[in-house]
């Protein structure tokens, strides 16, 4: 299982430079990928960052986990994901994702049929990143059109996906998929066995699956829990969630944050390897600079024992 970092907690702050800075201490302390997630509301271009991030930070891949489908065109990410991917110097995976009925609702776009609005979308997105081609009609998108040539490999694409029916799509479209908030058990019961059935049934490779999580080595895993619970009750309400919670027989977010000793974290880490976690995005939760410190060492320790 590869190590990352998901700097997502930074991206309130609207700032290239934190994020440039964060993305180069991932660097140097080898992790293998940086992480960054966009709000639908928020503001702040996840792909446009990650372009900015790869001038100064060389040699790790960059991934946006995840940009929300619904307000874009896939010609528009398309666009924009092969130029990233060139100001990358071939290093992006792009996620993405259908976001939350509740988020679409602010943008005053409607969340019907979100499959079949996924199906349409990589008809169109996937063609374009990989032949640089398409013509698709379909019930709600459609688009004709040939980008203009790019040379290297087309960017990673993984699908945030957490039922069964996105899931199948995911691993029969995608090379992947990436996850927020899904414990162990999930995982390993629900996520990769559909996945991969997919995968194997259209000839794909083995699909990625990325995790990220909370974790932090501390002595106050409680008091922890209680921060989320308060701080990040949103995810707790939301119904794909809420719908993995209860496979996972948890009551929210708080449950499954990786908090405690050293040995408790890595034993964590180590139940999602075995889970079939190909990758683990590392949401750092430190509340000092202790913590922090402790927490970063640990998952150094186990990247570099990969």
């Amino acid at each position: 299982m590869k190590i990352g970092i998901n700097g997502t907690g930074l991206v309130l702050k609207a700032s290239i430079e934190a994020i440039t800075e964060d993305a180069r201490s991932a660097f140097k302390d080898g992790f293998s990928s940086y992480w960054l997630a966009e709000h639908p509301t928020g503001g702040f271009d996840a792909l446009t960052v990650l372009s900015v991030v790869a001038q100064t930070v060389p040699d790790i891949e960059l991934g946006t986990a995840i940009v929300p489908t619904l307000p874009r065109h896939p010609m528009a990410m398309a666009g924009q994901a092969l130029t990233t991917q060139t100001a990358t110097d071939g290093r992006l995976t792009l996620g993405i994702g259908l976001s939350h009925e509740v988020m679409m609702a602010q943008l005053g776009i409607g969340f019907e049929k979100p499959i079949r609005h996924l199906r349409e979308y990589l008809s169109i997105l996937m063609p374009l990143l990989e032949d640089g081609k398409v013509a698709f009609k379909g019930e709600t998108l459609s688009c004709e059109a040939e980008v203009f040539k790019t040379a290297g490999p087309r960017p990673g694409v993984v699908v945030a996906a957490l039922g069964s029916q996105a899931l199948r799509v995911a691993g029969t479209r995608t090379d992947g998929t990436t996850l927020a908030w899904v414990g162990e058990k999930t995982i390993a019961e629900h996520i990769v066995p559909c996945l991969m059935e997919a995968a194997s049934k259209a000839g794909r490779k083995a699909p990625r699956v990325i995790s990220t999580l909370p974790v932090v080595v501390t002595k106050q895993a409680d008091a922890i829990r209680e921060r989320i619970s308060k701080t990040l009750t949103m995810y707790g309400e939301l119904p794909s969630y809420k719908a993995m919670f209860k496979r996972e027989g948890v009551s929210g977010p708080a449950d499954l944050a990786i908090a405690g000793s050293e040995s408790a974290v890595e034993d964590s880490l180590m139940a999602l390897k075995e889970a079939g976690v190909t990758d683990f995005a590392a949401s750092i939760y430190a509340t000092n600079s202790e913590e922090n410190e402790q927490t970063r060492s640990l998952l150094i320790s186990l990247q570099g024992a990969r």
